[in-house]
């Protein structure tokens, strides 16, 4: 009798265990102005919810329990509850709101308006609009440093970088970058950006002391033409080891040797792949294939694409909890 309540026990703590370390993949759905909810142990999808007009950006709280979703149409950021996916609020965000950034703190969001050529702060305490900062032509990229002294911005037209003191919130440098910036990210010690230049299709990997590019790489993949590889999306693991671009029409993502900066791979997903999140122990990464309307799961360990799952129409954002 022992025996066999050690045996259930333990396989009650396998099934504890096994619920604790699966991935709630939530997915903005652009066109369906819908949250696509993906158990990303299994792969597959679990509900849709209903949300604004467009969803784009998409980021969780500090504590991990309401999401912040860019609803571009709408002119706002709504927060959505991540256990019952009901939308509990929304933030003041400034015209067409597409990507946003979370201080290390978690108290403050910078958002893009692109629109409107600024970046706007908001406390998301009091849920109200600290300031409103005048950057390049179309902004769209946007990256807290880990450290919390910077905010950087990408501003798509102007091709520059702009560096953005948190503590004063004014902009004390810029960089110009090639054409077309996109995503923006630092690696987890603070001390690179990379930026990614979509029509440029290269990848700008600046020093975060100087402001200045390190080096710039591109891409080649055998039959597919220059034109459409165009890199958008960045992740980088914890570590420092790996680096993952999002190639766009290329249909790949390229994986990076972030210490010898170097493209060592590259992995086939669905079509116009753009934007990229890892699990929470980074052992697996997840993409939004736009025009596939599906997302690519990875394994980050064998750099292999596990499996593809239908989400909807035009995933676009992705966060993972």
């Amino acid at each position: 009798m022992k025996q066999v309540e050690k045996i259930l026990a333990a396989l009650a703590l396998s099934s504890v265990l096994s619920i604790s370390g699966a991935d709630t993949v939530f997915v903005t759905l652009e066109k369906d102005n819908a949250l696509a909810v993906v158990d990303g142990t299994t792969g597959k999808l679990v509900k849709t919810v209903d949300l604004g007009q467009r969803p784009r950006g998409i980021i969780l709280s500090a504590d991990g329990s309401q999401l912040y979703i860019a609803a571009s149409d709408d002119d706002t950021i709504q927060i959505v509850d991540s256990t019952t996916y009901e939308i509990v609020g929304a933030l003041p965000s400034g015209d067409d709101p597409e990507t946003f950034d979370m201080s290390p703190d978690g108290k403050r969001l910078f958002v893009s308006n692109e629109d409107d050529d600024l970046v706007t702060v908001i406390d998301t305490v009091s849920q109200s609009v600290v300031k409103e900062i005048a950057v390049g032509v179309e902004p769209e990229g946007i990256a807290a440093s880990p450290d919390g002294k910077w905010v950087v911005n990408s501003s798509e037209t102007t091709n520059m970088i702009h560096w953005i003191d948190t503590g004063s919130l004014e902009i004390v440098e810029n960089t110009l970058v090639d054409q077309r910036p996109r995503a923006v990210k630092f690696t987890a010690d603070s001390q690179q950006l990379w930026v990614t230049s979509e029509v440029g299709g290269v990848l700008s990997i600046l020093d975060a002391q100087t402001q200045q590019p390190i080096k710039k790489l591109t891409f080649k993949i055998r039959g597919v033409t220059a034109e459409q590889i165009q890199p958008v999306g960045i992740a980088i693991d914890k570590a420092g080891q790996w680096g993952y671009v999002a190639l766009g029409p290329a249909n790949r993502v390229a994986v990076i040797d972030v210490r010898r900066l170097e493209v060592v791979d590259y992995l086939l997903v669905g079509q116009r792949v753009w934007n990229l999140a890892f699990s929470p122990d980074q052992s697996r990464l997840y993409t939004t294939n736009g025009v596939s309307n599906d997302i690519s799961i990875i394994d980050t360990k064998k750099h292999k694409v596990l499996k593809s799952v239908a989400v909807g129409r035009y995933p676009w954002g992705v966060a993972v909890k």
